[in-house]
């Protein structure tokens, strides 16, 4: 193997080897700090949806579903530091929230069609 070959494939191994601590720390293999059901209270700020809704959200694992039993999907993520996106769908319409949970709170903002707003969540159980 010629030198800069041996260079290239130790930089590669190097690189391969830091990806995986990076990937381990960093996992949704990590324990899920936010499982349980979520209260969350979603604010219309701009547009002609309705004024105000709350939906329960269920995170299992990192993965945000319908808590009740309403016809609505939610699908979304939260991220080991908390970082949130999720989508409520329902009746053909669809919106999307971003934000942050920390502890049993959570914030952020959302936004669908023609209007947007503000969500607040609080853990109801864990």
């Amino acid at each position: 193997m010629t030198t800069l070959t041996h260079r290239i494939a130790r930089s590669a191994a190097c690189a391969l080897v830091a990806g995986c601590a990076t990937f381990a720390a960093t996992s949704s293999f990590a324990v899920p700090r936010y499982d349980g059901l979520w209260s969350v209270s979603i604010v219309t700020e701009k547009g002609t949806c309705d004024r105000g809704y709350r939906y329960p959200i269920r995170i299992s694992n990192g993965s945000l579903v319908n808590g009740g039993g309403d016809p609505f999907t939610i699908t979304g993520k939260v991220a080991q530091n908390g970082a949130v996106i999720v989508t409520v769908a329902a009746g053909g319409k669809s919106a999307t929230g971003t934000g942050h949970l920390s502890g049993n709170l959570g914030a952020g903002n959302w936004s669908g069609g023609e209007c947007s707003g503000t969500w607040t969540a609080e853990r109801r159980d864990s």
